[in-house]
């Protein structure tokens, strides 16, 4: 039995796709949700839905009786990062109690001095994660995903094509952004095949890029030129205030643009290439895929 957490999330319900797409039968895999009701399609797969909040120990507890392999998908709780380490220590310690053997564990891309990052806080969590995980006597596989490919357009704004400008305060940083897909589609691998117990793997493209090649690459699908301009912080932060962002979201933008201007994600490796047996998608095809304009003859 291998169950998923965060099963209806986009990162736990793609790999349940690619565990129907490797052969996996339906009543092999269970799925943890908070919502059962959001679950319906799931139930009418055959897959068994079983409720569970990662703050709520003993729901964890009964919803791992008999799992033996859990895809353990990292929390998206946007408050405090110390309730994420909570919640990921709660995972942890039911699916010993609850005797699974294995657990596949969705970490994020670290580079080392990441303590003087940006996002110094939200690596902590994980870095205190895998050292619970490691230590807690489980099988393990560690997933270092690289940031998502899908974060771009978020990054962009969705009125890039009406003004033709990026406003983000990255500078000239990159990061090595990955399709969330493929990282699911690579954690079903890992889950599904053999050779990968006691690994931590960096899980990244093959290229970095800047958001000077970004602004590039959507000019050229949308046959018109977009300029990037890389902002001071605060003008930045001003500039999404008057826009009326929520102070969440700018907190969240400034972060993640700070960690690319450091190089805190320009991390890159071929090992989603191997356990793919592909290159991943790159960030051109992506923005191609995204904004599905003709290049101009």
């Amino acid at each position: 039995m291998i169950l998923v957490t965060g099963a209806t999330g986009q990162f736990g319900s793609k790999a349940i796709d690619h565990l129907l797409k490797k052969g996996v039968r339906p009543y092999e895999i269970s799925a943890l949700v908070r919502n059962e009701v959001n679950a319906d399609h799931l139930k009418s797969m055959g897959i068994e839905v079983k409720v569970g909040d990662y703050t709520n120990y003993d729901s964890l507890v009964k919803a791992f009786q008999g799992v033996e392999k859990l895809l353990f998908v990292s929390s998206n709780d946007r408050e405090a990062v110390e309730n994420r380490t909570v919640q990921h220590i709660n995972i942890i310690k039911a699916a010993k109690e609850a005797n699974v053997k294995y657990v596949v564990y969705t970490s994020f891309v670290r580079k080392t001095n990441f303590e003087n990052s940006s996002i110094a806080a939200f690596q902590n969590s994980h870095v205190q994660t895998e050292a619970y995980l490691i230590n807690s006597g489980i099988d393990y596989t560690i997933l270092q995903n690289g940031i998502y490919l899908e974060m771009i357009p978020i990054f962009t704004g969705e009125k890039v094509a009406e003004t033709g400008v990026i406003l983000f305060p990255a500078r000239d940083g990159k990061a090595s952004y990955v399709l969330r897909e493929e990282l699911a589609e690579a954690a079903v691998h890992v889950l599904t095949t053999e050779g990968h117990r006691k690994q931590i793997y960096s899980l990244t493209n093959s290229t970095s890029v800047s958001f000077f090649e970004i602004a590039t690459a959507i000019a050229i699908q949308l046959g018109k030129d977009i300029k990037y301009q890389s902002l001071e912080v605060d003008v930045f932060e001003s500039k999404l205030k008057q826009f009326g962002v929520p102070d969440l979201y700018i907190g969240m933008f400034t972060m993640w643009a700070m960690a690319q201007a450091e190089g805190t994600m320009d991390v890159m490796s071929d090992t989603l290439e191997k356990l793919l047996g592909r290159k991943p998608t790159s960030m051109s095809q992506f923005i191609a895929q995204v904004y599905q304009a003709s290049i101009p003859q």
